[in-house]
């Protein structure tokens, strides 16, 4: 099977409770509509992307914590590198550019999607749908000729787990191959032998970070981040370790803001290779991809987050595809 129907083949998977008429999938893309406006055939968020082929080699230690068929044997991936805002044509060094994502589906036998979807923040600014609406509905609503304090500055006082994101550090890569990617909603793998443990993706690349200062950011080129990659990849593949954070006791599954520890367990599950760009860039616009596609083996944790991310998915693939 070419690489093209292989694609065709897993490209709309919208799960039974994505197509169901749902307020707040419907008030998310609204709301996401309201802060980035509305672009035609484009994604409401990572706008701005392009697809490419791979594989992912996994460890034996992966077939000890999940059932997972990616772990068993070297599985073809497809992976989408994007800029972080629903803004089609924003330059990649734009400090509104960040954070940048990595999404990606493993084309596990049996054709069922299997999906991780992340991004260079870790954590998230708030912990539901609900109120990822109304934060939304403030940056859209809050701007220089808003008088103080603007809607984005109130919610941010009475929300302190968005004061702690909006404080961590941000800085535009050099490259998304030097770029760390989190997953941030709780999964949970389940083993052959029934154990169950909780656990959070993130993504380490292999050459290690690195970052342009805002200065150096300014000067680059619009597409910097695509083109620098394209450069890599007519070197050789360009590879990240795909990583488990276990669970602690303690650490709670339903909080997206909360950083678990970073002395918490960290689980080697395999390589992934970027090996060259997608043959059929076309094929980018009709890509689903959702953290709620998962496989045999790992389960679904208590984050409220995961259910509202499916509703606010099958209403925008529902409008991206619209004619």
């Amino acid at each position: 099977m070419t690489a093209r129907r292989t694609l065709l083949a897993c490209l709309v998977v919208m799960p039974v409770a994505a197509r169901a008429e749902t307020n707040l999938g419907d008030e998310l893309v609204d709301a996401l509509e309201g802060a980035f406006g509305v672009h035609a055939g484009m994604r409401r968020v990572h706008a701005k992307g392009r697809l490419y082929d791979g594989r992912f080699l996994p460890l034996p230690a992966a077939a000890g914590v999940s059932t997972a068929p990616q772990f068993t044997a070297p599985t073809p991936i497809f992976l989408r590198f994007s800029d972080g805002p629903g803004i089609p044509n924003i330059p990649d060094g734009d400090p509104n550019a960040l954070p940048p994502g990595l999404g990606l589906r493993f084309l596990t036998p049996g054709g069922a999607a299997n999906d991780i979807v992340a991004n260079a923040d870790e954590g998230f600014p708030v912990r539901t749908g609900e109120d990822f609406a109304l934060f939304l509905r403030a940056i859209a609503a809050s701007g220089p000729s808003v008088a103080q304090p603007t809607p984005l500055e109130s919610f941010v006082a009475t929300h302190p787990e968005t004061q702690r994101f909006l404080a961590r550090p941000r800085q535009v890569p050099r490259s998304f191959g030097t770029t760390r990617y989190f997953g941030n909603n709780a999964l949970v793998f389940l083993a052959a032998d029934g154990v169950r443990r909780a656990f959070r993706y993130v993504i380490e690349p292999e050459p290690g970070l690195a970052a342009y200062t805002p200065e150096e950011a300014r000067r680059q080129r619009p597409d910097f981040l695509y083109e620098d990659l394209a450069a890599r990849l007519r070197q050789g593949p360009v590879r990240f370790g795909l990583v488990a954070q276990m669970a602690g006791a303690g650490d709670r599954t339903d909080d997206v803001t909360l950083l678990w520890p970073a002395d918490r367990e960290r689980l080697l599950l395999g390589t992934l290779e970027v090996t060259g760009e997608h043959p059929d860039q076309t094929a980018e616009r009709e890509l689903f991809l959702d953290p709620n596609n998962l496989p045999q083996g790992i389960l679904l944790s208590d984050d409220p987050m995961l259910p509202a991310r499916q509703q606010a998915y099958g209403v925008g693939i529902s409008r991206r595809l619209a004619r």
